[in-house]
């Protein structure tokens, strides 16, 4: 990530910085003036009556309109869009991670689902440390929890949709067999990553079909094929399709397809290939692992009800920040203002360091303290801990269990927690500050999609991105997971490696309800920056009154001063990404009080959204134009 600092601007540059210092107010759309011009959003609006379909990818979102246009929900359509992404290896693979939040129009609920692998039976604490590692490694067999994607599928579609899996696959079938013309990322990912990717047998045969010429990976527009995922796609079609025959309802057909993935022959060829490769899997890992439908946790921000999925991601640090926030005028600040800015990075902190200490998975002992973590009560006693003359590099996690009636287990880990700081800061070189950068962004895709019904679709997956281990003959590329645990507890006594248990994933989708129906539908790619761009997303739209476009690309600030939850889990506090806009008052003001300033053209993230227009009863979709993620409705 460049660090290049912008040396002036234009007189008209500085009216569109200062303008966009300004509190927006509460108008639909919002432009912003340079001289007697109007500077505009670079993607338009997506409108919609019918529905609305965004992804990663154009193709895959392409993918999921044509399940619509085939009668299916919206469900549906998310389900087609994350096999077409997950073909497209776009950073995901087939054997990564779903997680989800679906409103349910006919209960008006709604839903979690938990998706996410596990370690596999022989991933131990032990066991990484004998082979001196501090950490699960980034990469590799080692790096794998079981396949999550497949599952996190079919239960959602056998639950919530409409179509047939072999309608909702039918377009990543084409994709794999017929080959589709791979995209310049992808491809050249693949050219970038090729000496890791010839360390293992299969996906070097899948990924680098030039193998001995000087560009061994496909060149973008190339066809890009993938007989082994396609057979497989296809086998879990014919075991739909054989379980319709014998009388079984189409929900049952879709679990019989789920059953031949993690117990029978798909299972046993992953395992087999995993193994060769040095992996853990067992048959028992695949067999017990199971999708998990959840209840959500929320907030209440000014009357609106957000919705994440709980402490086995991070999501719930969204709801701490706007807890915190909460307490503050932001409006009065001005956006983007340094006020402002300092007042997303500290709340940010400190919600972001409780995520460090206190998220886990839940169905391991002892129970999160979420209760104590989103207590209103609990935000107004966080919001004490900001100085607001300067950046307090020593925030750490609080203690939340007064706030529902209890008494911390952890007191002795969280009064080591701050003298630990400086052995988790990285090193001063700039090596290890490029890995630091790629590892905290870490990226993924998310899945959109909203119909005329009620149905809305939140997603965020991610793993088996390039490069990955392809087990056996399956196509399937393995998640990378495991290196978010850690294997000591005074770094995370919630995250501790053990055997079928879930790491504490980044991934983070997001629901909004105001007056009890869908206000927006938002998810966003990027590891620890994820829910720091979808906070000030959200802001954008109900402080300063932003559409979901403009909220999409609007300028963006990211702290690192959290621990990397990839990597070796380190931390810069006090580093703050500003756009390249900031104007020299507000740098001047930032670096006054302390803070590390880096800059980038674009600060968005690539955040995919949907507005619900209840007054006219369409949609408004955004897709930010940060990198190449889509959209499509109608």
């Amino acid at each position: 990530m460049s660090a290049a600092r912008s040396s002036g601007r234009a007189a008209a540059g500085l009216l569109l910085v200062f303008a966009l210092l300004l509190p927006l107010g509460s108008r639909a759309q919002q432009t912003y003036p340079i001289g007697l011009e109007t500077q505009k959003t670079a993607k338009p609006v997506l409108h919609g009556r019918h529905w609305v379909a965004i992804t990663g990818k154009p193709l895959a979102a392409t993918a999921g309109a044509m399940v619509f246009q085939k009668g299916g929900n919206a469900v549906d359509a998310a389900c087609a869009m994350l096999a077409a992404t997950s073909t497209m290896w776009d950073t995901l693979g087939w054997g990564g991670e779903t997680q989800a939040l679906i409103y349910n129009p006919r209960t008006g609920k709604v839903v979690g689902i938990n998706a996410l692998g596990v370690a596999p039976s022989g991933a131990t604490v032990d066991f990484y440390k004998s082979r001196g590692m501090q950490y699960p490694p980034e990469f590799g067999p080692l790096a794998a929890v079981t396949p999550g994607t497949p599952g996190g599928l079919m239960v959602m579609l056998a639950e919530y949709g409409k179509l047939s899996l072999a309608d909702v696959l039918a377009p990543a079938i084409q994709m794999a067999e017929e080959g589709y013309p791979i995209e310049a990322q992808a491809a050249n990912s693949l050219e970038k990553n090729k000496k890791r990717i010839k360390e293992w047998r299969y996906s070097r045969e899948v990924l680098l079909p030039h193998l001995g010429q000087e560009r061994e990976a496909p060149v973008a527009g190339e066809l890009f094929r993938q007989p082994d995922l396609a057979a497989t796609l296809k086998k879990l079609v014919a075991a739909e399709k054989a379980a319709r025959a014998k009388g079984k309802s189409r929900k049952e057909a879709i679990l019989a397809a789920y059953d031949r993935f993690y117990k029978g022959d798909i299972a046993q060829e992953l395992v087999r290939g995993v193994r060769e490769e040095g992996g853990l899997f067992t048959l028992e890992d695949l067999a017990n692992w199971k999708v998990r439908i959840e209840e959500p946790v929320k907030t209440d921000y000014k009357g609106i009800e957000v919705y994440k999925l709980t402490t086995w991601v991070q999501g719930p640090a969204m709801l701490q920040a706007l807890n915190i926030l909460e307490n503050m005028d932001l409006k009065s600040m001005g956006y983007n203002s340094a006020r402002y800015i300092h007042a997303l990075y500290q709340s940010m902190n400190l919600a972001f360091a409780d995520r460090d200490f206190y998220y886990g998975d839940p169905y391991f002992p002892p129970a999160e303290p979420i209760q104590g973590l989103l207590s209103k009560d609990y935000a107004k006693e966080r919001v004490k801990r900001i100085n607001w003359e300067k950046n307090d590099p020593s925030i750490g996690p609080g203690d939340p269990y007064p706030f529902q009636s209890g008494t911390n287990p952890f007191l002795p880990l969280l009064e080591r927690w701050n003298q630990q700081t400086p052995e988790k800061k990285v090193p001063d070189n700039a090596q290890a500050e490029r890995d630091y950068e790629r590892t905290f962004y870490a990226g993924t895709t998310s899945v959109q999609a909203a119909d005329a019904e009620g149905w809305v679709v939140s997603i965020t997956p991610s793993g088996g991105w390039i490069p990955a281990v392809i087990a056996g003959r399956t196509g399937v590329g393995l998640s990378q997971r495991m290196q978010s645990f850690v294997l000591d507890s005074a770094e995370g006594p919630f995250n501790v490696l053990e055997p079928g248990k879930r790491p504490r994933a980044t991934l983070t989708p997001s629901l909004a309800l105001k007056n009890g129906k869908p206000y927006l539908s938002f998810a966003v790619q990027g590891g620890d920056s994820q829910d720091q761009n979808l906070l000030q997303f959200f802001l954008n739209v109900v402080e300063f009154g932003m559409n979901v476009q403009e909220a999409s690309e609007a300028a963006n600030i990211n702290s690192f001063q959290m621990r990397n939850s990839f990597g070796k889990h380190e931390s810069k506090p006090g580093k703050v990404l500003l756009s390249e806009q900031v104007p020299p008052w507000v740098r001047y003001e930032l670096k006054r009080m302390g803070y590390e300033l880096t800059f980038e053209p674009r600060t968005s993230g690539p955040i995919n959204a949907i507005y619900f227009d209840r007054e006219h009863g369409t949609f408004w979709g955004g897709s930010s134009h940060h990198g190449e993620d889509y959209g499509i409705a109608w």
